[in-house]
């Protein structure tokens, strides 16, 4: 006989109920635990919709029509082909917790239980952080990426298709600003390639990339460039525990995730930095499946799927708990999103 069937019957209640209580609590250590989740999170930029059968962007890609007139003169009414739309399908993430038989004949007070639970999503919250983290600098650990959230190295792209648009004519203004150092660079060297995709990605105007991500290389080569007068930060950023140095009153921060010199690959001695704006890049989840727990299944057996085998944790007397959630990184405008690849450091002779 399943040892679970001697656990006490408050065991479901108490699973159910403490899942519930954290829903939140686990949704925003997942989203504050890393620098680039944090800042997609910020300020409402998690947007959630209900469904739909893609995630549907639309984009505005050029000026209508406008003129000055005189008293009498004829005015333009040709409708003006102004808009279109991008599609990003849905992707889908789950974490597992799972608790065996003996786990729960271990921990049968209310206390204990709960504590058990709350290490179990713990467990949880990390790797989803890893796993989503990963996703979105494209170095994610893994052989499935086709079913991977978009990451910056895609989205932020000159020649790579987005949303079913690749940037060549004549849409070349679905194109990123993508600078690759073909050769290692000075301080002044790395200065002025940020410089200069900073103010392409404005138009030398008011719409700025508002935050910069880079690797440890990165960062510290940064950070080298500046004098400790001048070595600002946001500390808004910092009372979270991220580190950060301002560049025309953007934090640039540093993730151990984040690519190096080859992008999809992490590397201690070059640096990608990625800087976006807030504004037209950011993640869309589905409102009924944001972190969504599903209740704890006894007694599991059987395929998940057509022509699967019987999951792992198959065990008569083990409980298992889904956290799913289906979304996707988009973009409305890649034009004001840059990256400058390749950077690395010019030794002085």
């Amino acid at each position: 006989m399943a040892l679970a069937a001697h656990v006490p019957a408050s065991w479901d209640d108490i699973l159910s109920t403490t899942m519930h209580n954290y829903h939140k609590t686990l949704t925003d250590n997942v989203f504050n635990g890393r620098p680039l989740l944090n800042h997609l999170m910020s300020s409402g930029r998690v947007k959630t919709i209900s469904g739909g059968v893609s995630i549907v962007e639309p984009l505005m890609y050029s000026e209508g029509y406008a003129d000055s007139y005189a008293e009498w003169d004829p005015v333009e009414v040709n409708p003006q082909v102004t808009a279109t739309a991008a599609q990003f399908p849905w992707k889908q993430l789950v974490a597992t917790i799972a608790i065996s038989g003996l786990e729960e004949a271990q921990n049968n007070g209310r206390e204990q239980i709960i504590n058990l639970l709350e290490a179990k999503i713990m467990q949880a919250e990390d790797t989803l952080k890893t796993l989503l983290n990963g996703m979105l600098f494209g170095t994610r650990a893994g052989t499935t990426a086709t079913n991977d959230f978009l990451g910056l190295p895609t989205i932020i792209d000159d020649t790579l298709e987005v949303g079913g648009i690749t940037p060549t004519t004549p849409d070349e203004w679905w194109a990123s600003v993508v600078t690759d150092l073909l050769a290692p660079v000075d301080a002044a060297g790395l200065e002025a390639a940020l410089r200069a995709a900073y103010n392409k990605t404005s138009d030398s105007g008011p719409d700025v990339v508002d935050a910069m991500f880079t690797n440890a290389f990165g960062f510290g080569f940064y950070e080298s460039t500046l004098t400790p007068q001048v070595r600002y930060t946001d500390t808004s950023k910092a009372n979270l525990g991220f580190q950060n140095l301002m560049f025309k009153n953007v934090p640039i921060m540093w993730d151990f995730q984040c690519s190096g010199g080859t992008e999809g690959t992490l590397a201690d001695d070059s640096a990608t930095f990625y800087g976006i704006n807030s504004k037209y890049v950011g993640l869309k989840i589905h409102s009924d499946r944001n972190f969504k727990q599903s209740p704890f299944t006894s007694n599991l057996s059987g395929s998940v799927g057509p022509g699967t085998a019987p999951p792992a944790a198959s065990a008569l007397d083990a409980r298992m708990s889904f956290i799913t959630t289906y979304g996707n990184l988009v973009t409305r405008n890649r034009r004001r999103l840059f990256k400058v690849t390749g950077v690395e450091e010019a030794t002085t002779p």
